[in-house]
């Protein structure tokens, strides 16, 4: 018995969503935003924040490190002290700053793909080169290429890796065996990790993610790791994320990258919820992962029954889903529009998170199981015609 309806139809159309601002008829499962309204908690203390009235400059209390490293310390066994803590209105805000400090022009950034598209824009738009590693997809899972690793680290003009964990889109948690190598490979060539963990939160019932900077001292010294409850809560529209630097010298660059960017500065609302996500959120969290868990069997029972030849790339952490559709196409994105102009069901090409990507679609489930229900009736026959036109 759930506390929480995540059954409930909540209409965003008109409320300028990003992700439901298509046509009548249409429907979004592509960009990484829940269909669901946040925690209680989180509602409560925005009303009460805007009942005050007055939405001036705002401050970080000790209260918001305190629910941060509390919240870690609780869910990961991983304790984030006040001191490793800035403030930043995005993890994206926050990657790109990073980028800009701590590489110069033309240098390499290094990014394990198919991974989050925007990556590539952090790297691109701020004149840095982008290198890629890989992943390694056997037998429908994925898998670090170490000897691609190696090689691409030991440039050197590779000066920093985002490591994205747990992996979107592929839905994995890296191993602490792996996360320990991903460290000391880095190490040895002089290279900064960005550890991109937005999505730990959102893991299958029974899972957790390892927090790279838990790994191991080395770990933690070359590491900046880049946090936020906008993912697990819904909350993307605040703008609220932390990042995390144990090395107090790369903690003080890190920090002069996000104030020189001016994206260190909280809105009115973005600390309140923070700190009510953190302290009063774990019970609906936790059911949240539950249903999002049921999501994800509803599209493996359909895929098995009715579309075979779309094979889900089992994952166990985030709300999205990897289609490998290999087996009908090496032309994501054609499939994709073909799949929107015939049934509206808008999903994500797997093109846009690299080459590696080009036979796979995106699917965000993070929805009532209704709308999954309709999506998979949707893709269905759209493949249908698909693979009866090609």
């Amino acid at each position: 018995m759930m506390n929480f309806d995540f059954d409930r139809l909540t209409d965003r159309r008109e409320t300028n969503s990003l992700k439901w601002n298509v046509s009548c008829g249409e429907l979004p499962m592509w960009v990484a935003d829940m269909d669901f309204e946040t925690a209680p908690a989180i509602k409560k203390a925005i009303e009460e924040r805007a009942s005050h009235g007055i939405f001036g400059y705002t401050d970080i209390p000790d209260k918001w490190y305190d629910a941060v490293g509390d919240w870690w310390k609780k869910r990961h066994n991983f304790k984030l002290e006040k001191s490793w803590l800035v403030f930043c209105s995005g993890v994206v805000p926050a990657i790109s700053s990073i980028v800009r400090k701590l590489t110069s022009p033309a240098e390499k950034v290094l990014i394990q793909t198919p991974v989050y598209n925007i990556f590539f824009n952090c790297i691109v738009n701020n004149g840095r080169n982008i290198i890629e590693n890989p992943l390694a997809y056997r037998g429908g899972q994925y898998e670090v290429d170490f000897d691609d690793l190696e090689n691409k680290l030991a440039d050197p003009q590779t000066r920093l890796m985002i490591l994205c964990n747990p992996h979107n889109p592929v839905g994995k948690i890296w191993s602490r065996e792996v996360l320990r190598r991903v460290g000391e490979l880095c190490a040895k060539y002089g290279v900064t990790v960005v550890s991109d963990e937005i999505h730990c939160d959102i893991t299958e019932p029974g899972y957790s993610y390892i927090p790279f900077a838990s790994v191991s001292d080395l770990c933690a010294d070359i590491s900046i790791t880049c946090i936020a409850p906008t993912k697990a809560f819904n909350i993307a529209g605040l703008q609220t994320s932390a990042v995390s630097v144990v090395n107090p010298q790369l903690r003080h660059r890190v920090w002069r990258a996000i104030n020189t960017d001016e994206v260190g500065e909280p809105n009115a609302f973005a600390v309140d919820a923070a700190i009510a996500a953190f302290t009063g959120g774990g019970e609906w969290l936790d059911e949240l992962c539950k249903y999002i868990s049921e999501g994800k069997k509803i599209v493996k029972r359909f895929l098995e029954k009715e579309l075979p030849y779309i094979h889900l790339v089992p994952s166990q952490a985030t709300y999205l889903l990897w289609l490998d559709c290999g087996d009908i196409t090496d032309d994501s994105t054609e499939l994709a529009e073909f799949i929107r102009s015939e049934t509206g069901l808008y999903l994500s090409a797997g093109e846009q998170y690299g080459d590696a990507g080009k036979n796979f679609l995106r699917m965000n489930i993070a929805c009532p199981h209704e709308r999954i229900y309709d999506g998979l009736a949707r893709l269905k026959t759209a493949v249908k015609l698909y693979v009866d036109s090609h």
